[in-house]
């Protein structure tokens, strides 16, 4: 599918593309899962929830928490097309579960943790962490790496959490519960 593409499916509404067989097809499963995350989602009184179709990568879905009660889920267009039904039966749920977790339980709860599985299978889906696509042909991000460490040892921690660092974050190590400090361990 072209960039072009892509965008014309971006945002709320579904926008016509072409007039090819494998546009309508495209089309029909985004309204699809469009469809059926609005049904799993029912009404939450206060949320304001979009959902886009424009993630990329080999992420199938995401669930970013804005402001309080602004949720955007964002689908990965290539593998809806890829997993078609079962993208709608295991994804859809996966991310719907993820914004009614946190408006339920708020921020503070583990991504995957028990409150997201108890409403994965109220959905009735398999509380699955990650999917099994077809992911060949696809961009990933490429991450780098930096060295933290802690009390007990040396961490290696992604440019992703590195950012996040640099903002304020704090990590801890799992096994001593020290912050993770930049650089190498003094003494190693």
């Amino acid at each position: 599918m072209s960039e072009t593409q892509n965008q014309k499916l971006r945002g709320h509404s579904v926008h016509p593309l072409s007039s090819g067989s494998s546009d309508a097809g495209l089309r029909a499963l985004t309204a699809q899962a469009r469809s059926q995350t609005n049904a799993l989602l029912g009404s939450i009184p206060g949320a304001q929830i979009e959902v886009r179709f424009d993630l990329r990568g080999k992420t199938a879905g995401q669930v970013r928490i804005r402001a309080r009660g602004e949720y955007l889920i964002r689908y990965n267009l290539e593998l809806l097309e890829r997993g078609g039904a079962d993208f709608i039966q295991h994804t859809v749920p996966h991310e719907v579960a993820h914004v009614l977790a946190y408006h339920r339980y708020g921020q503070n709860i583990r991504p995957h943790g028990p409150e997201w599985q108890r409403i994965m299978r109220q959905l009735g889906a398999e509380p699955r962490r990650c999917h099994d696509y077809d992911v060949s042909g696809l961009n990933a991000r490429k991450l780098t790496y930096f060295r933290y460490h802690c009390g007990c040892m040396e961490h290696q921690l992604s440019s992703i959490r590195h950012n996040k660092v640099a903002k304020g974050q704090r990590y801890l190590c799992k096994r001593c519960g020290e912050p993770l400090q930049p650089g190498r361990r003094p003494g190693a």
